[in-house]
């Protein structure tokens, strides 16, 4: 509980970051979690699931901002991981973009990963 360590990717894309139960469950103070790293590879694989989506449907997007909000339950773990993007998509509607991001929501990799285990919610914007 008091405990601390450091994580670094094999990739070197980033520099180590400390990690900490503190930063998991109670306070961050510049430190990371599991979840948050989840988070973040959570939001970028389905980013790119979602534009390559679009791609293939005929509407390029000129941006996509994608977060993910995990949360954490001691005890219990991960219970629930909120998707949320915002795009600006020329020529596409509303019910089209919706539709596409569905289907980035189940198909992304990190989503497949977690289905079944985690409650996976979208919130997805057409600006």
């Amino acid at each position: 509980m008091s405990g601390s360590g450091m994580v670094k990717p094999e990739s070197g894309a980033f520099a180590e970051l400390p990690v900490s139960w503190a930063s998991r469950a109670e306070r961050q103070h510049g430190k990371t979690s599991p979840e948050e790293l989840i988070a973040a590879a959570h939001a970028a694989c389905y980013n790119m699931a979602f534009s390559n989506g679009l791609a293939k449907a005929g509407h390029k997007p000129d941006r996509l901002n994608t977060r993910a909000e995990v949360e954490f339950v001691p005890g219990k773990g991960i219970t629930t991981i909120t998707l949320t993007v915002r795009g600006h998509v020329p020529g596409i509607d509303k019910a089209e973009f919706e539709k596409e991001a569905e289907a980035a929501k189940e198909g992304c990799p990190v989503s497949m990963a977690l289905h079944g285990n985690v409650e996976l919610r979208l919130h997805a914007t057409l600006e």
